[in-house]
């Protein structure tokens, strides 16, 4: 439709562009979005319960109990017999960790004279016990303070000590038949 007005030239119309499509929504689309993150969400949930599963397997690896792995270090220590000092600081150092880990008893970071005066007031050990370990510590020292030179024989007995102190205080398992 063309108007036209008095003097002036006639007037058309601005012609409009074209509209873009429309979009009609698909009546499943909902449905693919949902599925989609309840799959992302079941794998994720996955991937945490295996995560969970793998910090409890390494979470709860059993410690080696003290008197089997004190007679490890004291098998280990054999290898050294030919050297008197660092094979009688192996051992004494092995005892003296396993009296700390098995009695909670601080050994390591005292003298031997501290050691023992101090384990003469508990009832950790027996008597004759204490009385082999006060021997045992004062040979060592011997050895390692005094530059005493023993030989093979009297440094296997050290290890006998050692190794003797250690099974006569190892903790006895308790029977379950006895309980009943």
């Amino acid at each position: 439709m063309i108007t036209t007005t008095n003097n002036a030239a006639p007037v058309v119309p601005d012609i409009r562009d074209i509209k873009p499509p429309i979009e009609i929504p698909d009546g499943l689309a909902w449905l693919w979005w949902t599925l989609g993150l309840l799959a992302a969400a079941a794998i994720l949930f996955a991937l945490w319960k295996w995560w969970q599963k793998r910090q409890t397997q390494i979470a709860f690896v059993p410690p080696v109990p003290a008197h089997i792995r004190a007679k490890q270090k004291l098998d280990e220590a054999l290898a050294l017999i030919a050297q008197p000092k660092p094979f009688v600081i192996a051992v004494s150092d092995t005892a003296r960790t396993y009296l700390e880990e098995r009695f909670d008893f601080h050994a390591p970071e005292r003298t031997t004279e501290e050691f023992l005066r101090e384990l003469g007031g508990t009832k950790l050990l027996q008597t004759e016990q204490k009385e082999s370990l006060g021997n045992f510590l004062a040979s060592c020292d011997l050895v390692k303070f005094a530059k005493h030179e023993p030989g093979e024989n009297e440094l296997r007995g050290l290890h006998s000590s050692a190794l003797k102190l250690v099974e006569e205080t190892t903790p006895r398992a308790v029977n379950p038949e006895s309980r009943t």
